[in-house]
């Protein structure tokens, strides 16, 4: 038995506190120097924090934030009650921590089907804390200080940001419309990139170009022609891909999405970002994942494992077993990649049909669960405030929350009828 030497501890802390009195003053001074973060100027806002406390606020509906109003696929949640309620007391641990191997084995076997190439689950594949980890990782691995990132607009919010912290530089280049000439409403389809500004864009500056098809938040999918050019100009340039394909099942009308991966030149130089709470409705379980060649993923996984370092054992086996039944399903009627697109373009319709019908101009989206509309005609309604520097569509937004959602409504269809009708007194 070991003597115990000195005072206890006890001793210790009486004395300490005996004295505490007269350093209370010294402990409550202020700090004079600056606490944050230079890398954070300018960042601080985010425009979903302000708007879901205005929706929980203000009203029963939330249209704004991508997430559906119903539950994921019956396959899925049976599949994480039978991972919680099994007897594999392991997947209530830690697993491996670039993505259980699992879910990189099935996602490999995916990806290569969508792709045509061979694929190592364990260098070709990492999963992240949902796609918006996985976009940190990316800007954090690639972007260095003065590295400039092409950026196509409108975009994700986050992306701004996120270059930003990394130390990069923001170029914007927009999809500019091109209305329809016989007067019906405009698709997503109809903004275009312009080559020649495309191009001007590029520099021996330029680290990056994020490419987000299907499109957050116009829905735009992008055809073969506008990522061969975007492809062209990336391997002429050296530059590398940042490709946000989150929404890929979800496209209409009979489109396809083309993965820019697969376009000659493009696999070396791009990471492919990919999310279940997209994928399988399921956005509250945060996974994702980066598809792209070891040279790399190498360095995200560096980002990934002085971070997050892992991702939630139980939910991962979950989308595992999700898509190994999608991948049996492939290209079959009963897939729920097959199904969802088809339910989902009802809904859109109907919602095109409904702002139509109360005077908003809707740009029908390819893709994507987001819908863009033109609301100039309603200026009347919201007058400009030339005394605020807040954009006019951020306004007329909050007035739409504030004033237009009552919460005794209870779907968008009571609000955009109770509109009308409001419209057609006045």
């Amino acid at each position: 038995m070991l003597r115990r030497a000195g005072p206890s501890l006890r001793h210790f802390l009486l004395e300490r506190n005996s004295s505490a009195g007269h350093s209370s003053c010294s402990r409550e001074a202020k700090m004079s120097r600056p606490v944050q973060a230079r890398r954070l100027e300018g960042i601080d806002k985010n425009i979903w924090v302000e708007f879901v406390k205005l929706a929980a606020t203000y009203s029963k509906v939330n249209l704004g934030q991508g997430f559906p109003d119903f539950p994921a696929p019956d396959f899925l949640r049976e599949a994480l009650m039978r991972a919680l309620s099994g007897g594999n007391h392991m997947l209530h641990q830690y697993t491996r921590a670039f993505g259980h191997p699992p879910l990189v084995k099935v996602l490999a076997q995916f990806f290569e089907k969508l792709l045509g190439r061979d694929l190592d689950p364990m260098t070709n594949v990492m999963v992240t804390v949902g796609a918006y980890q996985a976009l940190f990782c990316c800007f954090q691995a690639l972007v260095d200080e003065g590295d400039e990132v092409i950026i196509i607009e409108p975009f994700f919010d986050c992306y701004e940001p996120m270059v930003k912290m990394a130390g990069g530089t923001p170029v914007f280049v927009p999809l500019r419309p091109n209305p329809p000439k016989d007067g019906k409403l405009m698709s997503s389809a109809d903004w275009q990139l312009d080559p020649a500004e495309l191009a001007s864009k590029f520099s021996e500056r330029t680290k990056a170009i994020v490419l987000n098809s299907p499109n957050n938040p116009l829905g735009k999918v992008f055809s073969r022609g506008e990522l061969g050019l975007i492809a062209e100009l990336c391997v002429k340039h050296d530059v590398l891909c940042i490709s946000d394909e989150v929404y890929e099942w979800l496209v209409y009308d009979g489109k396809q999405h083309i993965r820019i991966a697969s376009l000659q030149g493009m696999w070396e130089r791009t990471v492919i970002i990919g999310s279940a709470g997209k994928t399988f409705s399921a956005t509250g379980w945060k996974v994702g994942w980066v598809v792209g060649p070891d040279r790399l993923l190498q360095h995200l996984r560096t980002v990934h494992q002085n971070s997050v370092y892992h991702c939630a054992t139980i939910a991962q086996e979950a989308v595992a077993q999700g898509f190994q039944r999608e991948l049996m399903l492939y290209g079959k009627p009963e897939s729920y990649f097959v199904q969802l697109p088809k339910e989902l373009q009802q809904k859109r319709d109907w919602l095109v049909q409904s702002l139509d019908g109360v005077g908003m101009k809707p740009i029908i989206p390819e893709g994507t669960y987001f819908l863009v509309a033109d609301i100039s005609p309603f200026k009347s309604d919201v007058p400009d405030d030339p005394n605020s520097d807040e954009p006019y569509d951020s306004r007329f937004a909050k007035w739409m929350v504030k004033n237009k959602e009552e919460a005794t409504l209870k779907s968008a269809s009571d609000i955009l009828q109770k509109w009308k009708q409001e419209k057609t007194s006045s």
